[in-house]
Order: C-alpha cells, then sequence, then structure tokens
C-alpha cells in the first residue's frame, strides 16, 4: 500500500484512502475525461489523480454540507481559509481543550467552513459525529493541536491549484449523481463502509442501502460507465461487509492495507486487506489487473 508523494492532504478525514492512493489511482486509465466521486469527503483519489494528470475534469460532490463547504472555500478562497485556519490555530496555543470546545459550539452555530477544518484536525481520529440534535460532539485529541498552519496552508493551496478550473463541487444524493454521469466518466464510490450508520451510531455518513446500492451500479453498468468501488475487506480470516453480488460482472481485487492494529494490541499478527472492485467497462479499457493489486487465494472472488 502507500499514497503518492507530494499529493497534498487538506484536511484530515476518518477512512480517507490517501494511504491506498497509489494502488486505487493505478486503476485509472491515463486521459480519462473526467473523475466523478459521489462520495468525495477528502477527495483523496480525485487529488491525487489530479496531482498525476490522468484526468481532464473532477467532480467532487457529498452530500454532508460542511464538506461541500469546505471544499467551496479550498477551491474558491484557499487564502482566507488558509489566514482563518492560522489565526485559530494560534489562538489556541494555551488553552487548546477550551479553545475546542468555544469553536466547536460556534461551528454548531455558524457552519463555516474554517471552524469545520480546525475541529477536523484536532478531534479524536477525524471523525464527524454529531449528537441528536445534529451538534458535532467529537472531543479533541487532547495529545496534538492540530495540523501546522505552514503545513495546512501548503497542502490548501497545491490542493486548490490543481483542482481550480477542471473541478465542480456538488452536495446530492448519490443517486442523483449517477444518474447523470456517461460512458466518458470514470466513477469511484468509497461509500459509507457497512455496518457504521445504523441508528445507534452518531458518527455522519450517508446512508446507503445495500439492495439499492446494487441497483446503482447495476444501472452504470447498463450504461457502460466504467466505475471502482471501495467496499468490504478482511482481516486474518475474518471478512468485513457483504460482497457486492456476482451478478454485476465485477473484478474483485485486494490492496494491503498493513498490518491490523487491533490484532496487534491483542498479540496477534494480522494482516488487512481491502477490497477494490472493478466494473467491466473499466476492465475494458484497462485490459489486465494492475500489478499492484491481487486476489487472495485463500477467499473465493464472491460467496
Amino acid at each position: 500500500m502507500g499514497a503518492i508523494r507530494g499529493v497534498p492532504h487538506p484536511f484530515p478525514y476518518q477512512g480517507s484512502k490517501r494511504m491506498l492512493s497509489s494502488e486505487i489511482v493505478g486503476c485509472i486509465p491515463s486521459g480519462t475525461k473526467r473523475l466523478v466521486e459521489p462520495f468525495a469527503g477528502s477527495g483523496a483519489i480525485s487529488l491525487a489523480t489530479a496531482y498525476l494528470g490522468k484526468a481532464d475534469h473532477f467532480l467532487l460532490n457529498d452530500i454532508h454540507k460542511p464538506i461541500y463547504n469546505l471544499w467551496k472555500s479550498i477551491l474558491n478562497e484557499p487564502d482566507k481559509l488558509v489566514a482563518e485556519y492560522r489565526f485559530l490555530w494560534l489562538e489556541q496555543i494555551g488553552k487548546e481543550r477550551s479553545y475546542y470546545d468555544y469553536i466547536r459550539h460556534e461551528f454548531n452555530k455558524t457552519d463555516e467552513p474554517h471552524y469545520f477544518l480546525y475541529l477536523l484536525a484536532r478531534c479524536i481520529k477525524a471523525a464527524i459525529r454529531y449528537n441528536r440534535k445534529g451538534e458535532f460532539n467529537n472531543s479533541p485529541d487532547n495529545r496534538r493541536k492540530g495540523m501546522h498552519p505552514d503545513r495546512m496552508e501548503q497542502n490548501i493551496k497545491i490542493a486548490s491549484e490543481i483542482l481550480r478550473g477542471k473541478t465542480k463541487i456538488s452536495c446530492y444524493d448519490y443517486r442523483e449523481i449517477l444518474d447523470n454521469v456517461t460512458h466518458n466518466d470514470l466513477v469511484y464510490m468509497d461509500p459509507p463502509y457497512q455496518g457504521v450508520c445504523d441508528t445507534r451510531d452518531n458518527r455522519y455518513c450517508q446512508s446507503v442501502e445495500f439492495d439499492e446500492f446494487v441497483v446503482a451500479l447495476e444501472k452504470l453498468n447498463n450504461k457502460r460507465v466504467a466505475f471502482i468501488v471501495s467496499y468490504d475487506g478482511r482481516t486474518g480470516e475474518k471478512v468485513y461487509g457483504e460482497c457486492l453480488p456476482c451478478e454485476l460482472n465485477l473484478e474483485k481485487v485486494e490492496i494491503h492495507a498493513g498490518r491490523s492494529t487491533q490484532a496487534t494490541l491483542l498479540g496477534r499478527v494480522h494482516q488487512t486487506y481491502e477490497s477494490l472492485y472493478l466494473s467491466p467497462a473499466l476492465m475494458e479499457s484497462l485490459g489486465e489487473i494492475p500489478k499492484s493489486l491481487k486476489k487472495h487465494p485463500e477467499f473465493p472472488i464472491f460467496t
């Protein structure tokens, strides 16, 4: 596994595929007309693809309005966002915990993107969590102050530079985005990890019902749209998530994601693999599976 060196990382985000971007972007053919991310989040794959010049245009969509607003600021007002973040970061010195609580309160009143950026930089595991009132309620990681403003400035400005003028951003349900893509697009989907979106969970995620998602993928196949899906995975012999059905005729491959932290804490050595599904239209374009990916012999492609 690996991140592509030099690619900007404008904000931390739980579940980001930045550390797997080398393998995923290896599945994107050079000369792609437009890369579409219906679940954009941190936009790690679009950023890596743009950095390498493998696509001409991009669509970053996320139904979560604060993510949309943050991307709007990164693309349209990077200098303002950098200055606002620097001010917040410096103001926190010496009173980090109480200041975090203050900014969290202000964000819940205003939804300002620079407040959201500060919270993501400081909160535990960069996880977006809300209470039943819809208020951001994740706690700070008191071991750190968040990304240094100088590094944040570099990342935001490079991200803005490589995407500006060729990127549209939107805030719609993923199905609306997929209904409007064409065979000239390549779609990368990293939907919320299966099992984290039930009513007992207070983290933000767009609810993606399995059967509805399968129907949406069938429609893409019928339109001969190339797509990539990050969906399930395994640690050792433990499989997480329901595999996508064989009727979709997808090629399922695995990315080695490193040693399981939880297993290590328990004194075990288990490797973690994340699954990647490649559509028939994409495989037709690629010709073969990239050498950085593999099918694991102990696990069937479909169950």
